[in-house]
């Protein structure tokens, strides 16, 4: 019986542990070299010397490092000791990085976590996609039936509430803040 190609998906990555590790920097969704690191299983410094090996691949729209300044909000955000650590601002990836990221680090736990990192970006650009139509929508139907008064606005009020996320103080804020 020949060998199955399909490299299987494992699941002890949540799609939400890969969305905690996405931020908005820059005014991209990125993910943080250490942060990818982690979840192919190597060493920060083995998947920069990868990316540095083959930066050809890696132009300014797939990856960039951050400014100082942007690494001291992310140290300040995240409450990280300035006691050892890094030597170097992070680099940020993005997906079209990250995609790039798997013919660079070819191993079978890399492809893996990559497949599942995709399939995040993917899910976070659908659901965007999703809540700006339904936000069109609302706004249409809200300009086609002003005439009627308070009755109806406060229905779409009731609605818009619906659509806002619901606040848990547990998780902490998605994205880079500025």
């Amino acid at each position: 019986m020949p060998k199955s190609r399909a490299i299987p998906v494992t699941t002890y990555i949540s799609h939400e542990d890969i969305e905690r590790k996405i931020y908005s920097i820059r005014g991209k969704r990125v993910m943080l070299d250490q942060d990818l690191s982690g979840l192919y299983e190597v060493e920060t410094g083995a998947l920069n010397r990868a990316v540095r090996r083959n930066i050809y691949r890696f132009p300014e729209d797939f990856m960039f490092q951050l400014t100082p300044e942007e690494f001291e909000n992310l140290r300040c955000q995240f409450g990280i000791s300035s006691w050892g650590g890094r030597r170097y601002t992070p680099q940020a990836f993005t997906e079209q990085g990250i995609a790039m990221l798997s013919s660079v680090l070819n191993s079978k736990k890399a492809i893996r976590a990559n497949i599942l990192i995709i399939r995040t970006f993917t899910r976070i650009r659908e659901f965007l996609i999703t809540h700006k139509d339904l936000q069109r929508k609302i706004d249409e139907l809200e300009k086609k039936y002003e005439d009627h008064g308070q009755q109806i606005q406060s229905i779409f009020e009731a609605i818009r509430m619906l659509l806002e996320p619901p606040v848990n103080p547990n998780k902490r804020p998605f994205g880079f803040q500025a």
